[in-house]
């Protein structure tokens, strides 16, 4: 039997339905080795929709058995097949790239022999308002992302978590040997870059066997909705200061989602002072002070979503 090959051509259209319609066109001419047509046949289809690469993950998985025109034309409606996988309705198309693989058994089964994967350059424009505007406004002490919101940005789609309860209620600020770590950031996201230096300052020293505050925070693991987020860190004075200013608000949700509230006292911030002292916030009042390393305190962590 002669090699059958699939010449596709990819056709996004929209139809004026009062909300957004959950499909999009595509078309494909089927020929045979020699560029004959392959007319009035029906062959099988599969379409995957990935995410981000052409190797991505693939979000949305579907077939199709289609029939031929006359002139080898094939004509489906994709998110309207048999679902395999995923749901079509629900494919954010604001987010990352998007590509379509095919894949065809000439025969009408599914033993898919041809493929192909192409970028999708150019979305419907309904798909993508609907999906956009379905981005989450997130408000101080929702419960998301692992944790209680404690802080979002002008988009109030992202922002600043902090664990539902205490990862420790007394403990160091380092593993046991004074220096310097320069780990002096301060503001928005700098707990980040903090808790890195702090880490491996404390590996270069040796110490990194012993349990202090930025290991704590820098090895949690808190599974919500399914979901296991990793890439928690030790807040800086400023992230510890926001969480002051809603400590109420803060403390409510996170009882309310089975943790615990911050106790009215100094916690540990990534802070640095100097080679001896870091900073601690008393998350009751957001008063500042430098204590020693050595010094015993709670500590709270947080991510960013």
């Amino acid at each position: 039997m002669k090699k059958i090959v699939l010449f596709l051509a990819f056709i996004l259209t929209t139809i004026a339905f009062s909300q957004a319609p959950e499909k999009m066109s595509y078309q494909a001419i089927v020929r045979d080795a020699d560029d004959n047509l392959l007319s009035n046949k029906t062959v099988g289809l599969q379409i995957s929709i990935l995410q981000n690469t052409a190797t991505g993950k693939t979000v949305y998985l579907e077939t199709h058995t289609p029939t031929t025109n006359i002139n080898g034309l094939i004509t489906i409606e994709i998110g309207t097949g048999t679902a395999l996988s995923g749901n079509f309705s629900e494919i954010d198309w604001s987010s990352q790239n998007h590509f379509i693989k095919t894949e065809t058994d000439p025969l009408g089964g599914t033993a898919y022999s041809i493929s192909g994967t192409s970028q999708l350059l150019s979305v419907p424009y309904a798909l993508y308002a609907k999906t956009a505007g379905n981005q989450k406004n997130y408000k101080i002490g929702d419960f998301a992302h692992g944790g209680i919101v404690f802080w979002v940005d002008e988009t109030k789609q992202h922002g600043l978590v902090c664990a539902t309860e205490d990862q420790s209620t007394a403990t160091k600020w380092f593993a046991g040997t004074f220096g310097k770590t320069y780990a002096r950031g301060n503001g928005l996201f700098a707990g980040k870059s903090n808790t890195t230096l702090i880490i491996s300052t404390q590996v270069f020293l040796g110490d990194d066997d012993t349990t202090y505050a930025a290991r704590i925070c820098n090895e949690l693991g808190v599974v919500a909705n399914n979901v296991l987020y990793g890439d928690w860190y030790l807040p800086s004075v400023f992230e510890l200061k926001l969480i002051s200013q809603n400590l109420a608000t803060i403390n409510s949700a996170a009882i309310n989602n089975g943790g615990s509230a911050l106790i009215n006292s100094f916690y540990w911030s990534s802070t640095e002072a100097s080679n001896n002292n870091a900073k601690i916030v008393n998350v009751s009042n957001a008063q500042e002070s430098s204590v020693f390393k050595s010094s015993q305190n709670p500590v709270r962590a947080i991510r960013a979503f």
